[in-house]
């Protein structure tokens, strides 16, 4: 834990709960449509922090 920055882990966690919301929609409120809106911001937000980590 030491090598990530609280930054990464607070963008972490906020994929792991966007993941979350989407399984709820996809499963419980049964709109799949917003699910995957909501589901395919997971991966952007990782693409963006990886961009941001091979600047530096």
């Amino acid at each position: 834990m030491k090598k990530f920055k609280k930054s990464e882990i607070v963008i972490m966690i906020l994929v792991v709960v966007l993941i979350g919301i989407s399984e709820y929609y996809f499963v419980i409120a049964k709109e799949p449509l917003k699910a995957i809106f909501i589901g395919l911001w997971c991966p952007t937000i990782l693409g963006f922090l990886i961009l941001f980590n091979m600047k530096k």
